[in-house]
């Protein structure tokens, strides 16, 4: 029996229609083809696996377009113009995608994004430059349910200069408020680090009024994007954002180990002086003298020779948003995780699972959790089945939903399948064959 079959016997078809009739009017349906292994045999083999794929917030699907560009890049502009691509355009690669990406993701004008480094060296960079910017200050503020590579970078730069730690309790099931913020900022403080959206909760901090009551305390506040970049709007410049770091791997799109982005507002770029001097950051990259010289601009934020085949993937999804307009995929975001919610509280909450993720859209990003102390055994027998959520502990299990390759029916299917694992496992079936519909 199919799932679709098993769903209609059990006359719980009503969700079904619906989910068919949002595809069917969905204006980002037609991206969905541009992916690899969803209508398309051509890449993925006409034996690839139907996976119903619901952690484009860790990962994203890999494009059509991107599979090309790399083999092209692979024959073409390594294997024949070799050493030369960097005066072709390699060296200006992650100022060129950088630039895109703020047009199109990030409402950041030219000359103020990057790529390069991990998330963890950037965010390490950006934060180490904005504390020694203001010696006189001697805390950095930050929550307690920060994504741990945040929490364990800051503590490092506290170690190293002194500085003291400033927590704000936030809860895994919300976020950090404004009314926090204004409670732990002071004169003391030199920098404040948070997340857009929460990675655990998927709670959405309002950037313009947290950044306003940072600056109303003379601080820096530096934006983690990397659960928002691609799926929710943000207006950088628009906000006053000083500083935002982000990966490109989400719903961008880059590939496993794709570089971060960095984004350092212009005013600030003369003032702040990046720990990591490396040769591509330098004023004249090939004079080879004898002291470092910084770069005028965003240049100066690099630091080593840059991942190009790292980064290649991420401007077919970038040209994407561009052309469909952050806006419309915000949209169908809020639409699939409205959808997904729905399907929670008709099947899931009813066998004691909680939603640990805001209710209001306003108030949450691109993806959904839901606890129960049995999520670990789900998600491991999902994934034999490839029905691939995420698990985060302590018994939270995430439904990442990316706008521009995850259908309404697929997620109808991903929660359908968490269903019936979950009521196998509270009647003491697990173990005894496939969940219905698997």
């Amino acid at each position: 029996m199919t799932q679709h079959d098993s769903t209609v016997a059990e006359g719980l078809d009503a969700h079904l229609a619906f989910a068919r009739r949002m595809d069917r009017i969905d204006g980002l349906g037609h991206y969905r083809r541009r992916f690899v292994g969803l209508d398309d045999t051509a890449v993925a083999g006409p034996d690839a696996p139907s996976i119903v794929y619901l952690d484009g917030n860790s990962l994203g699907r890999p494009t059509i377009a991107s599979v090309a560009r790399i083999t092209e890049f692979l024959g073409t502009a390594w294997g024949t113009r070799l050493i030369r691509g960097w005066d072709d355009e390699w060296m200006a690669l992650p100022l060129t995608i950088g630039d895109a990406l703020g047009t199109a993701a990030l409402g950041a004008g030219p000359g103020q994004v990057y790529i390069g480094d991990s998330t963890t060296v950037t965010l390490y960079k950006l934060a180490r430059a904005a504390v020694d910017s203001l010696p006189q200050r001697s805390e950095i503020v930050l929550d307690t349910d920060n994504f741990p590579t945040d929490r364990y970078v800051l503590a490092g730069i506290a170690a190293e200069r002194g500085l003291t730690l400033r927590w704000i309790e936030s809860s895994s099931t919300g976020g950090v408020t404004v009314d926090q913020v204004r409670a732990a900022v002071g004169p003391q403080t030199a920098l404040v680090v948070l997340s857009h959206v929460a990675y655990r909760s998927g709670y959405l901090a309002d950037v313009p009024a947290i950044t306003a009551a940072v600056h109303e305390a003379g601080a820096l506040v530096l934006w983690d994007l990397c659960h928002s970049a691609g799926s929710v709007p943000v207006n950088l410049d628009l906000d006053g954002v000083d500083l935002a770091v982000g990966c490109s791997y989400k719903y961008l799109n880059g590939g496993p180990g794709a570089p971060a982005f960095g984004y350092v507002r212009a005013e600030l770029q003369p003032d702040l002086t990046q720990p990591i001097q490396g040769w591509m950051g330098a004023a004249d990259v090939f004079a080879m003298g004898p002291e470092y010289v910084p770069a005028a601009g965003i240049r100066r934020f690099m630091s080593g020779t840059p991942a190009i085949v790292g980064m290649l993937a991420m401007q077919d999804t970038i040209a994407m948003i561009d052309e469909v307009g952050i806006d419309e995929v915000r949209a169908k975001s809020v639409a699939l995780t409205e959808f997904a919610l729905d399907l929670v509280d008709a099947w899931l909450v009813p066998m004691g699972v909680t939603v640990a993720s805001p209710r209001e859209h306003t108030h949450r990003g691109g993806h959904i959790t839901v606890d129960h102390p049995a999520m670990r055994q789900v998600t491991r027998i999902l994934w034999e089945h490839d029905v691939i959520p995420d698990f985060r502990a302590p018994e939270g299990l995430r439904i990442g939903l990316s706008p521009l390759s995850t259908s309404f029916v697929e997620t109808y299917d991903g929660v359908a399948a968490v269903r019936d694992v979950l009521r196998g496992i509270l009647l003491g079936q697990a173990g005894l064959g496939s969940p219905a519909g698997l």
